[in-house]
């Protein structure tokens, strides 16, 4: 019989990786809060819904989880029909989502606490990145554990790494999102003085592309950037969410981020243009509105 696992949160970026794991001959249960959501994966993808996480969970031996925030991960993991309610001791919990490190130790140790592992495991790489099944893992736990997880982690997964001890995936993850911000910044700034200078944008970032100044946010967004076309891809809101994170992560540790704090305030200037939801490269948006009205 094929190994069962169970994947928690359908979202743009659950539902592919839930996805990859069934066609990887895993026998895959689904639960999804939008239960039409988990409906429609099983008429896709076959295998089984579950009304709860602790129904989902039952007998499985993985457990993987991609919800929203610390909340969501409380709900799914702790509440009373939640993961740990439902999984049996020995198996193992692995968190998707980008939260805080303090709730991933919480989980952590409720999960030891029933003698099932956790691990800490924040992806990369976007909704892109989960559909075509090369997403980049960034994980803390137990060598042990992440050794067990990882041959199943890479249905989805081109890269995984362990970082270190439980919380260091989030911290990890919260590094990824402070270079992001700098970068989408630093490009979004390109773009509108290429514009302003009188230059083809387009013809510019594809030329620099391939020098110094490269970047995999330079690669994939200036197109769409250039017509200005954000109706896709990471929300300005869950960016905003994740910056959140980091830098309270950075008040705690005395971690001076005067970059991120800035452009962290450039996203909440978006979202009160109706941008929220909006790719974060949606930058450049803020500030050409700017200059219009200058």
């Amino acid at each position: 019989m094929s190994t069962k696992v169970a994947f928690i949160g359908l979202g743009v970026m659950g539902y592919p990786m839930a996805g990859h794991l069934k066609n990887a001959g895993f026998d895959v249960t689904v639960f999804n809060r939008t239960e039409t959501k988990a409906k429609k994966w099983v008429e896709q993808y076959g295998g089984a819904m579950a009304s709860t996480p602790s129904e989902a969970a039952f007998e499985a031996e993985f457990v993987f989880v991609c919800v929203g925030n610390d909340d969501d991960l409380r709900e799914v993991a702790l509440g009373s029909s939640g993961v740990l309610a439902g999984l049996a001791q020995g198996s193992i919990l692995v968190d998707h989502t980008t939260t805080s490190a303090e709730v991933a130790r919480e989980v952590a140790q409720a999960a030891q606490n029933k003698g099932i592992s956790f691990l800490d495991a924040p992806v990369s790489g976007g909704q892109a990145g989960a559909e075509n099944g090369v997403l980049t893992v960034m994980t803390g736990g137990e060598q042990a554990i992440f050794d067990k997880v990882q041959p199943v982690m890479d249905c989805y997964s081109r890269f995984s790494q362990l970082l270190g001890p439980i919380g260091s995936g989030q911290l990890t993850k919260m590094v990824n999102q402070i270079c992001i911000a700098g970068l989408v910044q630093g490009l979004a700034e390109g773009l509108h003085f290429a514009r302003n200078a009188g230059l083809d944008a387009e013809k510019v970032i594809e030329t620099i592309s391939k020098g110094a100044a490269g970047s995999w946010q330079m690669e994939n967004r200036y197109k769409t950037m250039c017509k200005g076309e954000y109706d896709f891809g990471f929300a300005v809101d869950w960016m905003r969410k994740d910056l959140g994170i980091a830098l309270n992560e950075a008040r705690s540790n005395q971690s001076s981020l005067p970059v991120t704090s800035l452009v962290d305030q450039f996203y909440s200037e978006v979202q009160s243009l109706g941008g929220g939801r909006h790719d974060t490269s949606s930058l450049l948006s803020r500030l050409e509105h700017t200059r219009r009205e200058k």
